[in-house]
């Protein structure tokens, strides 16, 4: 029996032929070719002024920071309910985390949540669009902006995602992006950080290239940066895939509704949300079980993988995490935090590669009741 991937790109004839160019003639006086190419479609597409293309998202989350001036002192607020690396470069700039609990349908940073974490010290708010979802971008911006907060919208799981007609991860001071080999557009590795204002655009384009200045031929640094650069080769991969992306999206939405239509009706579960105004990408499709099922992730991820079905676990909750547990806002964060704790604990992201059949969900929604059916039976 083959093997169901969880995830996993789509690639054409285009891609190759834009990626063996890259390779072959981007060299000497052609090395940005494929890198300006890139970050001007991205920058359209998404219809933001500015848009640098980098190595990972992790890397596009250090830099907005730094390029703020965040730094010891200061305080930024996450979803507690996300992968580390929205977290992470809040260290590196030596500022201190805050975790914010998730709404319980959108799985996404909660408005309420955020408000309650402010403190004079605050700079910023990261808020995720978690596995393709989005959260309610509108409260957040509105409480941000009347407290001069700066919004840095982790959109790394959400390309083609949208709110209120604009596109993820332009709804915020910056965006940010991964293009991930598991992501919905991938170069591999690679990220993306966009943004409108022109003066964050110039320092981030200093601060990731070891300090110099735009055009410098003379290798003298203004300051202390970083080496956060895309090559040629992924640049190439990402323009190809960009110019496919609406055939990418369709795709994972069409996953997407094969799983509702399997799983419809069937008690005790809870699909990816998409409330009025927004359009899921769908990312990950996840399912998250009712806690009185007495099926905890881990024991669906076995019996799924029994089965030749791989799966990932939703994130565990940042406060519950070995690193952070010196992190002042871990105290009493399964109380604060309770929708992230509940949803860590009990959601499993189901197989969702662009490459999926109709008949492989069909496998997968079969094992999903299987398992479900067990746990029910005394």
């Amino acid at each position: 029996m083959d093997r169901i991937p969880v995830a996993g790109p789509w690639i054409t004839r285009k891609e190759i032929d834009y990626v063996t160019d890259a390779v072959t003639r981007c060299w000497y006086g052609n090395a940005n070719e494929y890198q300006r190419r890139f970050e001007a479609a991205f920058a359209e597409h998404l219809g933001v002024r500015h848009a640098v293309s980098l190595p990972s998202c992790t890397s596009a989350i250090h830099l907005a920071l730094a390029a703020l001036g965040v730094g010891p002192g200061d305080e930024v607020i996450v979803p507690d309910l996300t992968w580390i690396a929205s977290a992470a470069p809040i260290t590196y700039v030596g500022a201190t985390t805050v975790f914010a609990d998730v709404d319980e349908q959108t799985w996404c940073l909660d408005a309420r949540s955020l408000e309650r974490c402010i403190t004079p010290r605050t700079r910023a708010v990261i808020p995720v669009d978690l596995y393709g979802g989005v959260p309610d971008l509108g409260a957040i911006r509105e409480i941000a902006r009347a407290r001069g907060i700066v919004v840095i919208e982790d959109a790394a799981q959400a390309i083609g995602s949208e709110y209120a007609g604009s596109r993820a991860g332009s709804l915020g001071e910056i965006g940010v992006f991964s293009f991930h080999g598991s992501k919905t557009l991938t170069t591999g590795e690679g990220g993306m950080l966009v943004t409108d204002d022109e003066s964050l655009h110039e320092n981030v384009l200093v601060l990731r290239d070891h300090g110099r200045m735009p055009g410098d031929t003379m290798f003298r640094n203004t300051r202390v940066g970083y080496k956060y650069k895309m090559s040629a080769m992924q640049a190439a991969l990402g323009l190809a895939q960009l110019e496919r992306i609406d055939e990418l999206i369709e795709r994972k939405r069409l996953i997407f509704g094969w799983y509702r239509e399997e799983l419809h009706g069937l008690p005790g579960i809870a699909l990816n949300h998409e409330p009025p105004r927004t359009k899921n990408s769908y990312w990950m499709v996840t399912v998250v079980l009712d806690p009185g099922l007495g099926l905890p992730k881990e024991r669906l991820i076995q019996e799924l993988r029994r089965e030749g079905i791989d799966t990932r676990p939703v994130f565990d909750p940042l406060s519950s995490q070995q690193a952070y547990r010196e992190t002042a806002s871990v105290r009493d964060a399964a109380r604060r935090n309770p929708a992230s704790y509940r949803i860590g604990a009990w959601g499993v992201n189901l197989p969702s590669a662009l490459t999926l059949t109709r008949e492989q969900v069909t496998r997968c929604c079969h094992a999903v009741k299987s398992a479900l059916g067990a746990a029910r039976r005394p």
